[in-house]
């Protein structure tokens, strides 16, 4: 950190020092005091009417949220929510400032988020997922982890998150770098098998790095995909975790077979009585030649989760969670988020590609600096091409809109970088064509049917290059 980045941070930890105190003495009754701070940190990036609307919904017991707010000063460790909240709150709420001047300066995406594959290797071997068939061979060093964040941090990223494989493989190195970056907020996707009472002791010591456990709906549904005994292993992880103070959600893929037992109020309910704070939803993705498409959830299935999600973070009748579906709140972020828009993903070969379910890439971390890859031509195709629909139900240029992957990977020259067996751009579109044809009259009609929000977002076509490109396209 810099001497101005330790002096705000040190200052910030002494009001939140005395805010928490003060909060823990009557938490129903104080919460509004730990949001006035938070917008004292963060109040020039995001709208003052968010704040209004946090302060509004805290007078209120039983709004969901409340209680979710509640739960996390009652439950988590004092470390980690103090820590947590400065790098959330802090880091990342500057951070947001800087990459979107460097939006401007540099002409280019520039990502609030980046997805870093420390490990190919994985203990377990999950139907549909491409990590399984990895092998155990491919690293990341620290140092190369260490140089991402680096880099990263210049260009205002200050949330990170490990994939794989499976991260906690790494668990020294990521504590690491935790530890080295306290003004950035750190998650771990993982199957939980290697959480342990030591590991647990040192969230609680860094207090910046959080986990997303993957947990597929009850345990015949999870053992299923994951494995015989999976659940019962992530449940006592989970048990661990909590009783410890530590930060910890679900990581859910929602496939044809699972989605709604995964959404239900039973499954829910139980993982907010142990200690869940957040659910982050996937849809399934044929990632891999191995990988089969008929675990997607069909058109009516989409339709489902898509007011599924809604009913789940009603205010008042929903569930004292954060809940997230990647797939499924294209509306919310302005369409696909990949590429570097918002965020991207290094493999563990040190690929640097567009999302994490897009395997191509023109760049490598070991030949390429980070912005150097977002000025390359895969990246600048997304940049140039986003939003890939206006109906932002249908936000990938994979799974929703398949056209665009194959014409960006052939026109960029990007390479395969799937890391058993390549898999061209056809390929995997290929098993995603049926979907999109079936989801399109049906996400237009939710689509028409539906208030949104206005995101504001500024894309490329709406900047003074963008338009003269379009005016030279039209003249021609």
């Amino acid at each position: 950190m810099t001497i101005k980045e330790k002096a705000q941070r040190k200052a910030a930890a002494a009001v939140l020092d005395q805010t928490i105190k003060y909060i823990k003495k009557d938490p129903a009754k104080n919460l509004v005091k730990l949001i006035d701070k938070v917008q004292d940190f963060a109040g020039k990036i995001f709208p003052e009417k968010n704040f209004d609307k946090f302060r509004e919904g805290a007078a209120d017991p039983e709004n969901v949220y409340t209680k979710l707010a509640l739960r996390a000063i009652n439950d988590l460790d004092y470390n980690v929510f103090k820590n947590m909240t400065l790098a959330l709150g802090l880091g990342v709420a500057a951070g947001t400032k800087t990459v979107r001047e460097n939006r401007e300066k540099h002409k280019c995406n520039i990502p609030f988020i980046t997805l870093i594959d420390p490990t190919s290797a994985c203990n377990k071997k999950c139907k549909g997922c491409w990590s399984a068939e990895y092998g155990h061979t491919l690293r990341l060093s620290y140092e190369e982890m260490e140089s991402i964040v680096e880099q990263g941090r210049e260009l205002g990223t200050h949330l990170y998150m490990f994939t794989g494989g499976e991260p906690l493989i790494c668990k020294k190195e990521i504590l690491k770098l935790c530890e080295k970056f306290p003004q950035c907020a750190f998650l771990a996707y993982t199957n939980a098998t290697l959480v342990d009472q030591a590991f647990c002791d040192e969230m609680k010591r860094v207090g910046n790095l959080a986990l997303a456990v993957s947990l597929e709906g009850d345990e015949a549904s999870n053992d299923f995909r994951r494995g015989e005994g999976s659940y019962q292993t992530t449940v006592e992880a989970m048990e661990l975790l909590k009783k410890n103070g530590c930060m910890f959600g679900i990581s859910v893929c929602y496939t044809k077979q699972n989605i709604y037992t995964v959404t239900s109020d039973e499954f829910l309910d139980k993982m907010i009585d142990m200690g869940v704070m957040f659910a982050l939803y996937f849809n399934y993705m044929p990632v891999g030649k191995a990988s089969p498409a008929d675990y997607i959830p069909d058109a009516e299935q989409r339709k489902y989760m898509y007011k599924r999600v809604r009913e789940l973070r009603n205010a008042k009748k929903g569930k004292s969670l954060f809940i997230m579906d990647f797939q499924g709140d294209g509306e919310y972020v302005g369409g696909c988020i990949a590429g570097g828009r918002n965020y991207f993903h290094i493999n563990s070969a040190g690929d640097i590609e567009p999302c994490v379910f897009i395997h191509f890439s023109d760049s490598n971390i070991r030949t390429h600096t980070l912005l150097e890859a977002l000025k390359n031509p895969l990246f600048m195709s997304f940049y140039k091409n986003q939003p890939f629909n206006d109906n932002h139900m249908r936000p990938c240029p994979m799974l929703e809109n398949p056209d665009y992957l194959c014409k960006m990977v052939a026109e960029t020259g990007a390479k395969s970088t799937d890391l058993v067996e390549k898999e061209t751009a056809e390929e995997l579109c290929s098993k995603c064509r049926s979907f999109a044809e079936e989801w399109a009259p049906v996400a237009k009609e939710v689509w028409e049917s539906t208030a949104h929000r206005e995101t504001k977002t500024y894309y490329y076509r709406d900047t003074p290059e963008g338009k003269a490109e379009a005016e030279k396209k039209n003249q021609n």
